[in-house]
């Protein structure tokens, strides 16, 4: 467990010595320093966590040692005692940057809960500032899928050889699987990944504004078109466009973007002037374009020019194994963006969010933790924090078990469930089972549950 060091700076040597002897009994490294000058060449040294100044001191004043470590040192927070109290005083120490303001005598018992809020508070904001770091990182450096799932492994295989090609791609699967995340992870690994990518979603826009957004227009070509605008191809020239939900456009622009895919031209709304582009294509559905073929909704051609390579992205449901990871990982983002320090999650709250379908994939389930996240007061999130459609499923005595799963599979998910419903205990889940208590932790080790 780490110890803080805290840094006393005082003229008269009782009360340091006080304040040491009070803050090694409850736990902390302490230093001291009998004016500003030596304080902040202490500071300067390194390893002080927290600093306790006088106000009124000869030299550099305990209002420009304040001043100082605001400026320098951000992250220590400071503590102002002087005998001299007044409420200028308190707002000239606030004002410089003081954590709090205490007058003398000193009420010790006050003091330690200042000191222990105050160190509290740093140690959050570093956690946060290093989660945030991770975070910025993660983000910029690719775009990788969260998961150990061989359902998942088999997507990012697919990935590592589509994306170097110059192959057009399909993605499919349900909404929420985090298809754009595939068609940017595809983007990043092709030799296009420094030029632009380029999302339009197909079913947000009108049949009139999606042909004008892809392909662009020239002034005057419908009423409110007062200048020339570029279309999302244009935009995209020497780098990828996605098209999410494909399947939505309408015959007259599949005539036009079966035009790009064979020939690379098109000409804007309005214009007679032919553009060439070199624009690699991913599109993205969640129906069955097959489907609409047959009922002639949806073009041959255009569909075969489309799917010269198939990434179907499988559901939440069909990768069980990536939940408590996808759990953890937005547990930490929200924590991040609310300024919280919540631990993880209760075993009826795993039990719930392990049992229930999700039928809105990731994105429901990325909602999901975001609402826990704020309705939690807690270290752990409980299952009366989750929403109430995934509670109804934590209050659920029922254990399912998919079909097409192998034996090894369905004794996993008997495994875990039945040591959720117990809070952990493994004795008790072992009589349940009808094992000994040294083979539920054989085959805990072999199924790598935790």
């Amino acid at each position: 467990m780490r110890t803080f060091t805290i840094l006393t700076i005082d003229d008269e040597e009782n009360i340091r010595n006080g304040l040491a002897d009070n803050f090694e009994l409850e736990g902390y490294a302490v230093k001291q320093a009998a004016d500003g000058k030596s304080g902040l060449k202490l500071v300067e040294e390194g390893g002080i966590d927290l600093v306790i100044t006088d106000l009124r001191m000869d030299g550099i004043s305990g209002e420009e040692v304040v001043r100082r470590l605001a400026t320098e040192y951000p992250g220590i927070p400071v503590i102002v005692l002087t005998g001299h109290g007044s409420i200028d005083d308190a707002t000239a120490a606030i004002k410089a940057g003081a954590f709090d303001f205490l007058t003398k005598p000193l009420d010790l018992d006050h003091l330690n809960i200042v000191v222990k809020n105050a160190l509290r508070g740093k140690e959050l904001a570093e956690q946060n500032r290093e989660l945030k770091e991770k975070l910025l990182k993660s983000s910029s450096s690719n775009y990788d899928m969260i998961g150990k799932s061989s359902e998942l492994a088999k997507v990012r295989s697919m990935i590592d050889k589509a994306g170097p090609t110059k192959a057009n791609v399909l993605i499919t699967g349900e909404s929420g699987v985090g298809k754009e995340l595939v068609a940017h992870a595809i983007h990043d690994k092709s030799s296009r990944k420094d030029k632009a990518f380029v999302v339009v979603h197909c079913a947000a826009l009108s049949e009139s504004l999606l042909e004008s957004e892809l392909f662009g227009f020239e002034k005057g070509a419908f009423t409110g078109a007062e200048a020339q605008h570029k279309g999302r191809f244009e935009l995209a020239d020497g780098g990828t466009i996605f098209l999410d939900e494909i399947g939505e456009i309408n015959q007259a622009t599949q005539v036009k973007l079966l035009r790009v895919l064979q020939e690379k031209k098109f000409e804007r709304v309005g214009g007679e002037k032919t553009i060439e582009v070199d624009v690699r294509i991913v599109a993205a559905t969640n129906r069955l374009l097959e489907e609409e073929v047959r009922a002639g909704h949806f073009r041959e051609d255009l569909y075969y020019r489309l799917n010269v390579v198939r990434i179907e992205m499988p559901a939440l449901r069909e990768r069980k194994d990536d939940i408590p990871l996808l759990m953890h990982s937005f547990l930490r983002e929200f924590n991040v963006e609310n300024e919280k320090n919540i631990k993880g999650f209760d075993n009826r709250a795993k039990s719930a969010m392990l049992k229930y379908s999700w039928p809105g994939n990731i994105r429901e389930l990325k909602n999901c933790v975001e609402s826990a996240v704020v309705m939690c007061n807690g270290e752990e999130i409980r299952l009366e924090d989750l929403p109430n459609s995934v509670q109804l499923k934590g209050s659920e005595e029922a254990i399912t078990i998919p079909l097409g799963i192998t034996m090894d599979e369905a004794e996993k998910i008997i495994i875990q469930e039945n040591l959720a419903a117990n809070n952990g205990n493994k004795s008790k889940t072992a009589d349940i089972l009808g094992i000994g208590r040294k083979t539920l932790h054989r085959k805990l080790e072999e199924y790598g549950i935790q």
